[in-house]
């Protein structure tokens, strides 16, 4: 097993001891093998949307927990091939995608229809598929915060697909329409068996104010999150919050003195605690991503998001450039490293 304590530094103590009293553990719907029949059975989702959940939940090293580990690889759309794949070029390969994800003992693998679709009828049937079906291409100049469909949910249920994903830029211009799109894959993806699965990012220039990245805030995250449920997304993936106050410090929408007085403090488990919050008191699934490579440090910040989000309620975690954008055995070993954080059980809900 993974050295967590060490991996977190002098950290360790204040992440593997705090107690959350804002928003109690107790008032969560926390993740459990039981999950599905504890939680989903009671939904308006469909058997077959309830077979397809217990099979995330019953795949990989995780199996059994409730917890997933999912490698995500859409970044040769989002980011640029070359930006995603130049450190590892082999992974312009969808064969070698899937095989990390196996290998790495995830969950699901979740990336484009081009690149699940080219391999389908030799890996579907061996790990769940989560097809990402909006990008924003980043050829067009300028470059603009907009998500465009790239393919059906019918050829996502054809290639074998278990869930669809899809992103929202709240706060983008397009974001209205992006938003009723993706509302109608998820119900069209619902009524064909598969689960659904929403980024729920912020853009916009504006929430960068007086140096501070807001679209990191525990408060706006926590809204989009909450949008994100009401089109009912199955797992919400979110970035951690890295602050608070997005609200107050942009002069705009609508929040509450209770939220930053009382029911968050600067902890970053009780800021991610919000996120949970905010997804029906974890009724859907919160997944933080893992976020860019940094290099050597690329182990300990994953651990370190990995323990916040499980002390926080949320149900795993999504990891993509840091295992890919390295040598497949130093992959494969970060994300047996985070899955190791869910599966060891002194690490409790905080």
């Amino acid at each position: 097993m993974t050295d967590i304590q060490a991996l977190l530094g002098e950290d360790a103590k204040d992440l593997l001891t705090h107690t959350s009293e804002g928003i109690p553990k107790e008032d969560l719907t926390l993740p459990g093998h039981d999950f599905v029949d504890r939680v989903m059975a009671a939904t308006d989702r469909s058997p077959q949307v309830l077979r397809n959940l217990q099979s995330l939940i019953d795949h990989g090293r995780l199996a059994g927990t409730g917890y997933v580990s999912i490698l995500p690889v859409d970044q040769g759309i989002e980011h640029s091939a070359a930006s995603a794949f130049a450190p590892n070029p082999r992974y312009l390969d969808p064969k070698n995608i899937v095989e990390l994800a196996v290998e790495g003992g995830c969950n699901a693998v979740a990336s484009t229809l081009g690149v699940l679709g080219a391999v389908s009828r030799r890996y579907a049937h061996k790990i769940p598929f989560i097809v990402k079906l909006n990008h924003n291409e980043l050829l067009t100049y300028p470059n603009h915060h907009d998500q465009v469909m790239f393919g059906t949910v019918q050829q996502c249920f054809d290639l074998g697909a278990a869930g669809v994903g899809a992103t929202v830029y709240f706060g983008s211009e397009q974001a209205d329409r992006q938003l009723r799109e993706a509302s109608e894959a998820f119900a069209r993806a619902h009524q064909l068996g598969m689960f659904t699965v929403l980024w729920c990012y912020l853009r916009n220039p504006a929430f960068q104010h007086v140096g501070v990245d807001y679209s990191l805030s525990a408060d706006l995250t926590g809204q989009a999150n909450h949008l994100g449920v009401t089109i009912e997304a199955d797992i919400v993936k979110q970035k951690q919050p890295e602050n608070n106050g997005g609200y107050r410090a942009l002069d705009f929408g609508k929040t509450h003195p209770l939220v930053y007085d009382r029911l968050t403090t600067d902890h970053p488990i009780d800021l991610t605690r919000w996120q949970v919050a905010n997804c029906y008191m974890g009724r859907a699934g919160l997944i933080n991503s893992g976020g860019a490579s940094a290099g050597q440090d690329d182990l300990a910040q994953a651990v370190r998001t990995a323990v916040i989000n499980k002390r926080a309620g949320g149900t795993g975690l999504i990891t993509g450039r840091k295992a890919f954008q390295r040598p497949t055995r130093e992959g494969v070993q970060l994300l047996h490293a985070v899955q190791d954080v869910y599966l060891d059980d002194g690490i409790t809900i905080a």
